[in-house]
């Protein structure tokens, strides 16, 4: 008889053993905070910079002040977030790896790839960035099309985001592919090529530093290649949502466009440089 209360009081504890726990985890939940949260309780928003990067990012070696694309949009971010902007040095290739380690909570200007989308996620696209051609006198036209002859020699840097748009739009023009960047600007300066293809990021500063090169055109349909934010791969979006939101509205309302604008200026281009076909 006693054995039995026993076994009946055992299997009561265990029940409410049990209770307890899940009430527990479920208050343990309600009062987690999310990313977010944690974001605007700890009153910063820590993002990568990289040093010398303009006109994306770029620090002062003397004062330590930054500047940039992404500084002007992270800042506005961060006030509308009610918290400070903190910026933590680090590297393109090491960006990544600050994120995954929590050294930062996001990181401007990534491109997703199938390998990176394994490891981070990605906010909606921050602006766009057009393959333009930097052409000379004598191939300066209007469309895509207009380029895709024989005869037409594009110089590209092997293997790179140039390389495969002009092979997928232009299947029939002559593509000359060299190591890199400044051996096809080479071919261009000395005539064996008739334009080079850049995104807009790049191929407006370098003509406005050498204007010899040729004229930036955006030829139609634009194409674009995006600019993202990356975050650390996390069940809980709150932080991502927030900003995709958030970028939605101030892409739209222009402040990106006229931020992007604004700081071209790091590297010598003006508003009246960029082609009047171009929308960030």
């Amino acid at each position: 008889m006693e054995w039995g209360k026993t076994m009946k009081f055992i299997k009561k504890l265990k029940i409410l053993t049990v209770s307890l726990l899940a009430i527990f985890v479920l208050n343990s939940t309600a009062f987690a905070e999310t990313t977010l949260e944690a974001i605007q309780s700890s009153g910063k928003l820590r993002i990568g910079g990289v040093t010398d990067a303009a006109p994306t990012f770029k620090k002062d070696r003397r004062s330590g002040e930054w500047q940039g694309i992404f500084i002007d949009i992270a800042g506005a971010l961060a006030k509308d977030m009610g918290v400070e902007l903190e910026v933590v040095t680090t590297t393109w290739g090491n960006s990544i790896l600050d994120l995954q380690a929590d050294k930062i909570d996001m990181m401007f200007g990534l491109n997703p790839t199938a390998a990176r989308e394994k490891v981070i996620n990605f906010s909606v696209p921050v602006f766009n960035n057009a393959f333009t051609l930097v052409a000379r006198d004598n191939a300066q036209f209007k469309t895509w099309e207009d380029y895709n002859k024989p005869e037409i020699r594009i110089a590209v840097d092997a293997g790179s985001a140039h390389d495969a748009t002009v092979t997928k739009l232009l299947p029939k023009a002559t593509i000359l592919r060299f190591d890199n960047v400044s051996e096809a600007s080479i071919a261009l300066q000395s005539g064996k090529a008739d334009a080079q293809c850049f995104v807009m990021m790049l191929s407006l500063p370098i003509v406005k530093k050498n204007p010899q090169l040729g004229v930036v055109i955006a030829p139609t349909p634009i194409a674009n290649t995006t600019s993202h934010a990356g975050f650390q791969k996390r069940q809980d979006t709150s932080l991502e949502d927030y900003v995709n939101a958030w970028l939605t509205k101030k892409s739209e309302s222009g402040f990106v466009g006229e931020a992007v604008i604004r700081n071209m200026s790091l590297v010598g281009v003006t508003p009246a440089d960029f082609p009047s076909n171009l929308k960030l």
